[in-house]
């Protein structure tokens, strides 16, 4: 089967959430807390879920994924496909029509303006964009009229469905943000924290890693939505407070990342007021490798190409940590039936999953001192391991969360029995996947040498999201430390596959190349997968319309949930 068939049929056209069940505004304030609060408004300028999903609130693009992974138009009037003329015969270009009547928060209309302008905003020069992988290959964006965009590519794009498809990539105000192009990014708080938009509601007060207090859109394009008047979005906190305020308490109507152990979430779910909702889609759990030196003494040359790891650019030390790893146990304690075992970055959809890598999944302590010792690392009286004066000691970070600290301090012992000196830091969540370049704790910044967290990717294909590991997207000064290849990961090889998929429609060839790219970041040991997690969040009994969506954004349908009757 190819892309080409299924831009013919393949598609869901315009499709949306059932409708909701009272006029605009009739239920009153629907109460979400996200533990990781929010730090920014924009996924343009943050890498971080919880930003995302705030965003998406008020943003959208003009398609996004339903909760089975089918794309449907959002703010365009259909999905374009070469079926029904919108893109060209030679997947060069793709055309899109918005629909008739758009209006943006503050009264004004949706043109397509705005739509050529996101593009010019994310590739803007000196710039750093976090979603810049979403418009690969796009070499203009024209606007033949006040509804009608066409995004030209330099080369056949047999998906063309990266650029203004999904929460990552949404439409924002060319009349807001203007002035806020390339450096300049970071600098506009106004519109970074209170977006105009087309959602369902928009910012009255942004309090960064506090709280985003929101209304109903007035000139929302459905005049009998979204039900709630109002929305408190709460952040900070852990996991644990989270699930309890909704399904123990009932002060909240949603908790969302629910990282706990299996058996705290059945118990707080006994307690009646809430249900805990699990799917899987692409969220891995994984350690990246820091190939750059962090030391503090480098100043601004930290962190960067120029100066290479003093002992993690050696393989055989990668290769040995990912060996003393025992991801049936994590995943065991860490969350049950809520996780399973994977050796990969790209674990579905199934026909990407390869099985090139399974080794991991069976912990080697022996195998993996061995390969230390046949590298030349000696242990010393303190049992770590040195060569050359230099020590196999590192700082290793994540965010803070219950089960992330018990999978570090498992992983330090495990390393500890293979002559690995480990540090652990635990960073405040909302700092941790934060956007403040100026700040040294961001998963981006990546000042440590080991990183842990959860990613994922918006709809069912991974050409984008494996872009993310090519040599240009490296976080650094000149891109305010945007980007998304964290581990500093560069190969003219991989770079190639990339390019390759980015041109080839046959499906089965596609999966090749996208396991090809996994199977190279695994067996390069500069990733190491510890989880496949499912994403779970919980709503109150009372709340309806959540239909969870682990291909979008989980608040995707925010505009339909409403208050049951009689609740």
């Amino acid at each position: 089967m190819t892309i080409r068939a299924l831009l013919l049929g393949a598609i869901a056209g315009t499709a949306f959430a059932p409708a909701a069940m009272a006029e605009r505004g009739a239920d009153g304030e629907v109460k979400v807390i996200y533990w990781q609060a929010p730090s920014i408004m924009t996924p343009y300028l943050s890498g971080g879920t919880k930003d995302l999903e705030a965003a998406s609130l008020v943003i959208e693009p003009l398609a996004r994924y339903d909760q089975d992974g089918n794309m449907v138009a959002w703010l365009a009037e259909d999905v374009p496909t070469v079926a029904n003329g919108g893109v060209s015969e030679d997947l060069k270009s793709i055309t899109w029509k918005l629909r008739d009547g758009l209006l943006w928060s503050d009264g004004t209309p949706v043109t397509s303006e705005d739509v050529k302008f996101t593009w010019e905003y994310c590739t803007a020069e000196g710039g750093g964009c976090a979603q810049s992988e979403k418009f690969g290959d796009v070499v203009s964006v024209e606007t033949p009229d006040a509804q009608t965009v066409v995004v030209n590519f330099g080369v056949a794009k047999p998906f063309p469905y990266g650029p203004f498809v999904g929460a990552q990539a949404p439409i924002i105000q060319k009349a807001q943000f203007k002035d806020c192009l390339g450096p300049k990014a970071p600098e506009c708080t106004e519109a970074n924290f209170n977006p105009i938009g087309t959602g369902p509601f928009t910012v009255t007060e942004f309090r960064p890693n506090d709280v985003v207090t929101l209304v109903a859109n007035e000139n929302y394009r459905d005049p009998d939505k979204p039900a709630f008047a109002s929305m408190t979005l709460k952040g900070g906190g852990d996991a644990a407070a989270a699930g309890r305020a909704v399904m123990e308490t009932g002060e909240f109507d949603y908790a969302w990342n629910l990282q706990l152990a299996p058996e705290v979430l059945t118990r707080m779910e006994e307690a009646g007021k809430g249900t805990n909702v699990v799917s899987f889609g692409t969220s891995v759990e994984r350690i990246h490798v820091n190939l750059t030196d962090v030391n503090p003494d480098l100043g601004d040359e930290r962190g960067t190409a120029k100066h290479p790891h003093p002992f993690l650019t050696d393989k055989s030390v990668r290769q040995a940590m990912s060996m003393a790893i025992d991801r049936a146990l994590l995943t065991e304690i860490g969350y049950g039936d809520f996780g399973k075992l994977t050796c990969n970055v790209l674990p579905a959809p199934a026909i990407y999953a390869s099985t090139a890598n399974d080794d991991c999944l069976v912990q080697d302590i022996e195998g993996a001192n061995k390969l230390l010792d046949e590298a030349g690392w000696v242990a010393g009286a303190d049992g770590i391991r040195a060569k050359d004066g230099v020590r196999l000691s590192v700082l290793f970070q994540t965010s803070v969360n219950a089960v992330r600290q018990d999978y570090q301090a498992l992983i330090k012992d495990w390393w500890a029995q293979i002559g690995v000196e480990t540090e652990l830091r635990s960073i405040d969540a909302s700092v941790f996947f934060g956007s403040d370049p100026g700040s040294p704790d961001t998963f981006q910044k990546f000042f440590a040498d080991i990183e842990m967290f959860t990613n994922n990717f918006d709809g069912t294909d991974p050409e984008a999201y494996m872009a993310n590991w090519t040599c240009n997207e490296f976080p650094r000064p000149e891109t305010q430390w945007q980007g998304n290849n964290m581990m500093r990961f560069c190969s003219e090889e991989y770079d190639a596959l990339v390019a390759e998929m980015a041109g080839t429609g046959d499906l089965d060839e596609r999966a090749r190349l996208a396991k090809a790219m996994n199977d190279m970041l695994m067996q390069e040991y500069v990733m190491m997968p510890l989880t496949y997690r499912g994403r779970n969040s919980a709503h109150a009994n009372s709340l309806g319309g959540v239909i969870m969506n682990v291909w979008d954004s989980e608040l995707w349908n925010v505009a339909d949930w409403h208050r049951k009757q009689g609740s």
